[in-house]
């Protein structure tokens, strides 16, 4: 998951202060063909890129409607897919237009054209993981995420479609995302310790997001981007080298695994390995 932050202030429902207490998340799409985040989420922070019309989100009343939601997945202006949380997880947002607002994170996933496959398989995973991050943050489990029209049918959100109209079209559908979910929350846990400190991999061989840390085993690279830190780690687990800040996509020689972080994870390695250091790694089921 990519999740970055951008909190609509200017948005009447952020002024209106209204707290929740967290009992269920429910998923939205956007219901018109345009991917990008910029179309929802501003200003541009230099990753989302320009909404030329400044018809984001972050306005009063954005079309003239009280409407947020807390947060939108879509595309960057590079192409690359992110999270955008624009509300506090435990605000009350107004995005159900019924008693799901009183209860439920909601969020919004960006439409496009609703074929693109690579697409859907993209913000599809983005979401999984969004709602696996929400579920351990306030104790829910994948019992407790409805979409919008499920939500109407219980009589807590208003008559719309969403997703089912999206994900049965890709072979998908709430009970599927469900699946998903429950899935990821009960994947193995995997740490990194050296004797001084220990650290929570974010994930194995998968891309990394912001501030996560990732292990890289069996790869000829990390395929990482330059914004991070990463260390190569010999069989034996002992450090083999750790790289400067700023460089990205290491070469892992054949024998060698590599820890990959982002941001606040790149620190903890610079921080806390040294070459020839043995570290720990270990994996909970």
């Amino acid at each position: 998951m990519n999740l970055q932050k951008l909190i609509f202030t200017q948005n009447d429902c952020y002024k209106a202060g209204e707290k929740i207490t967290v009992k269920g998340i429910m998923v939205h799409s956007t219901g018109a063909n345009n991917p990008k985040l910029s179309r929802y989420v501003g200003p541009d922070d230099g990753k989302l890129g320009e909404n030329k019309y400044g018809n984001h989100w972050n306005t009063p009343k954005p079309g003239g409607k009280e409407v947020c939601t807390h947060a939108f997945i879509g595309k960057l202006k590079d192409g690359s897919i992110a999270t955008y949380q624009v509300l506090p997880w435990d605000h009350k947002g107004w995005h159900a237009k019924g008693t799901a607002n009183n209860t439920h994170i909601g969020f919004e996933i960006c439409e496009d054209g609703l074929t693109d496959v690579t697409y859907f398989k993209k913000v599809y995973q983005e979401a999984v993981e969004l709602c696996v991050h929400l579920c351990k943050e306030y104790g829910l489990t994948e019992k407790d995420i409805i979409c919008h029209s499920e939500g109407y049918k219980q009589g807590i959100a208003s008559n719309h479609g969403d997703v089912m109209h999206w994900f049965p079209k890709h072979g998908k559908s709430m009970d599927t995302f469900r699946a998903d979910v429950k899935t990821l929350l009960n994947k193995k846990e995997t740490a990194a310790s050296t004797p001084s400190a220990s650290v929570a991999i974010d994930g194995i061989n998968v891309g990394r997001g912001a501030n996560q840390l990732i292990l890289y085993v069996g790869k000829a690279s990390t395929g990482t981007n330059k914004w991070g830190a990463e260390a190569i780690i010999n069989a034996d687990l002992t450090v083999a080298s750790v790289g400067k800040y700023g460089v990205g996509n290491t070469t892992i020689p054949a024998g060698k695994m590599a820890l990959s972080g982002h941001d606040k994870a790149a620190y903890w390695i610079l921080d806390h390995l040294k070459v020839g250091q043995k570290i720990n790694i270990n994996i909970k089921v």
